[in-house]
């Protein structure tokens, strides 16, 4: 039979139609109906109708397009294939109706969906009795889309997607299944073949260095049971303990813990040391190791290191089993240029801007979202929904928040563009945080979001309505770095800085602040918290012990990095395992007896965390004894008499007899004294109580032990 082929026909086989089901599949023709297979490497292809009645269908085109027409009155039908000495009988994806409803184009297209991940990406279903895998990618610009994978031998012409909406590429391929692996394959705008990419809205992916999508049947994924309730309210202890799951601890061979085998130690762990969450650096999928994660290709993806999807549900579980909260660092800044990625997508600037001056990172070498277009906001939104209703988990810890909020930053003069205004405020950036923390609060009250944001931008944790960015916490990064800075003085300098323990305290209340030891003040050179404290050995661990327990009586919420816990000497590193070894001596075990009890300490006693962010909670009482490097303050709560006086004594002197006046009369009992000889210290201090003296104004003599902190609350 010859059959004329047309202009159409063409643009399908040679795969640059944008919807091949305007040819592809029964179509009525001459009183009948006609179909038309594409199905490369066939020697011979067979219609069956739904009568059971069979017809060969001629070969039109050596690139495998045949045409015959069907036998019987009913749409639908089965194909049989050969491929030389195999016979196969398989479904015509081009029979299939649509996968995205009029409503879903509707609400993709004003960018209000917010369960974008119910729709795009691939999804296992039965359409009309057959069992398959929906595919729906994003491509506006792009010539021609063809999914890829196990199940048509990686050929883009069996599969290519038909456009609809905004452009919005879908297709329901029979016979593809959970497990498969996938890409899709892009023509771009002018005709030009572009890298397979991996799927954005992928549930998996391949262990890098492949790249490739798994699909995965989200609805058989296990739901974790919820932590416990209120755990992220302003006036609950938060004390954080800051995870690298790959350099946590690994096992024989230097090989990762997976997600199972975490879920079996480090809740436990977390739980045994009194942290109340952990944070996870991003666990998004990401091609390259050393970027810890902040540079992700598979938002929508927990990285297959460490397992499956099914196996990081069972780490929540367990963390939420343990009383254990769960954050994580969520990367909704930049993306890397990996050409898999998100970058150059359908052939042009879909998801980051086109201008290098607003898309590209200068300190990173990676791409900017362009927060001014609606499908990404609308991505970067529901992926961040996506964690919290899919995987439960408690709370997100956005990265880098001050690169997304100025348009000049660490660009040089002349090498950025102004907003419409002719300011340096990202005004895109702004409205999606904005939205993005109205909608996480809006469908998850009890969740909490966090920003790293190292500038003075007003208003970073206070109500949007107010003028604020929504936030629930913000990382205190200038209390961190003065602090820091404070601690790395030799003790008899320190008088000279004495400034850097107050300043904190005029803006302490400013935001709702966590008080972050983090992974990066422990990498690049800066050493380790240990690293960082002068003296000799005993000094060192002194300080250590000391600066620990001023940031424990300090306002606001605690986050601790791995390691740092049991004083880790070497640097952070992320691919070998923390130096669990040093823990066999007294020095190092010392320390983590001294976080334990903190962690103890904090979560037991409301007037060191039921006013964290309320100025009601703290009081100075000795500010200006610099000469003796010497602080004393007040934390309360709610209760008249909860009460803890904290002295921090940042010298290597002991103090007898120093005077400190205190609300109540009576006896005060030392609740912790980080010179304690459990761990590691001298033992010098107040037998554990000590009564006011007599007077008109209650006053405590003390004795203060050297490079060391005490707390000391009323007895009831």
């Amino acid at each position: 039979m010859t059959v004329q082929l047309s202009d159409e026909a063409y643009a399908v086989v040679e795969g640059r139609h944008a919807d091949p089901f305007r040819y592809l599949g029964a179509h009525p023709e001459d009183g009948g109906t006609m179909v038309r297979v594409l199905l490369p490497d066939a020697v011979a292809v067979e219609v069956i109708g739904d009568n059971g009645d069979v017809a060969p269908l001629d070969q039109a085109h050596p690139a495998g397009l045949f045409v015959g027409p069907l036998p019987g009155a009913s749409p639908r039908y089965t194909l049989r294939a050969r491929f030389g000495d195999t016979t196969v009988e398989l479904q015509d994806p081009y029979r299939f109706p649509p996968i995205l409803s009029d409503f879903d184009l509707y609400l993709l297209g004003e960018g209000t969906d917010q369960r974008l991940y119910d729709k795009l990406g691939a999804h296992p279903m039965e359409l009309e009795g057959v069992a398959g895998v929906g595919f729906v990618v994003l491509a506006p610009n792009a010539r021609r889309v063809s999914v890829v994978g196990d199940f048509n031998f990686w050929n883009p012409l069996r599969h290519q997607m038909r456009v609809r909406g905004s452009g919005y590429w879908e297709l329901f391929v029979p016979g593809a299944r959970a497990g498969d692996h996938y890409k899709f394959d892009l023509a771009g705008p002018n005709g030009e073949q572009l890298p397979q990419k991996a799927d954005p809205l992928a549930f998996a992916a391949e262990l890098r260095p492949k790249t490739a999508s798994i699909v995965v049947d989200a609805t058989t994924l296990p739901r974790p049971r919820p932590a416990p309730e209120n755990i992220n309210a302003l006036s609950a202890p938060m004390s954080i303990y800051e995870v690298h799951l790959g350099s946590w601890r690994r096992k024989e061979g230097d090989q990762w813990l997976t997600y199972r085998e975490l879920a079996e130690q480090l809740p436990a762990y977390v739980r045994d040391m009194g942290f109340t969450h952990v944070e996870f650096l991003p666990v998004s999928e990401h091609p390259f190791d050393g970027s810890w994660g902040y540079q992700p290709t598979g938002l929508y993806a927990p990285t297959s290191r460490f397992g499956s999807p099914e196996d990081f549900c069972a780490l929540v579980d367990a963390c939420h089993a343990a009383g254990i909260g769960v954050i994580l660092d969520w990367v909704p800044g930049h993306f890397p240029d990996d050409p898999h990625g998100l970058g150059n997508f359908d052939g042009t600037a879909l998801y980051e801007h086109a201008n290098p001056m607003q898309g590209r990172h200068l300190d990173w070498g990676t791409l900017i979202y362009n927060y001014g277009r609606t499908e990404v906001v609308n991505f970067l939104t529901a992926n961040a929904l996506f964690w919290l209703e899919r995987y439960g988990i408690d709370g997100l810890r956005v990265d880098a928040v001050a690169s997304m909020l100025y348009l000049d930053y660490s660009r040089p003069a002349g090498g950025w563009i102004p907003n419409k205004f002719g300011g340096r405020e990202n005004i895109e950036a702004i409205d999606f945080i904005r939205r993005f923390n109205t909608e996480v609060y809006g469908k998850f009250p009890h969740s909490t979001t966090a920003a790293e944001e190292s500038t003075a931008w007003p208003q970073v944790s206070r109500p949007i309505e107010f003028g604020g960015l929504g936030f629930g916490y913000k990382w205190n990064m200038g209390w961190m770095h003065d602090t820091l800075n404070y601690i790395s003085k030799d003790p008899i300098h320190r008088k000279y800085h004495h400034g850097q323990i107050l300043f904190g305290l005029h803006y302490a209340f400013s935001e709702n602040f966590i008080l972050p030891l983090s992974h990066d003040e422990v990498v690049h050179g800066k050493r380790s918290i240990l690293g960082r404290m002068p003296g000799d050995e005993w000094q060192r661990f002194a300080n250590l012990r000391a600066y620990y327990a001023f940031m424990f009586g300090h306002p606001g919420k605690k986050l601790l990095f791995m390691g740092s816990e049991f004083g880790q000497e070497r640097e952070w590193s992320h691919d070998r395992s923390l130096d669990w070894h040093l823990l066999e001596y007294p020095k190092y075990s010392g320390i983590q007896a001294l976080l334990r009890d903190l962690n103890k300490l904090y979560r037991s006693l409301p007037a060191l965390h039921q006013l964290d962010c309320d100025p009601f909670g703290f009081e100075w009482l000795i500010t200006e004894d610099a000469n003796r490097n010497l602080f004393a303050w007040m934390r309360k709560g709610n209760d008249t008499r909860a009460r803890c006086l904290v002295i921090v004594n940042f010298s290597p002197n002991v103090y007898q007899d120093y005077r400190v006046r205190v609300p109540f009369p009576g006896r005060w009992r030392e609740v912790f004294n980080s010179d304690s000889a459990g761990y590691g210290g001298t033992n010098v201090g107040n037998g554990g109580e000590v009564r006011t003296l007599e007077g008109l104004v209650p006053e405590l003599s003390l004795t203060i032990p050297p490079l060391a902190a005490i707390f000391l609350t009323p007895e009831d």
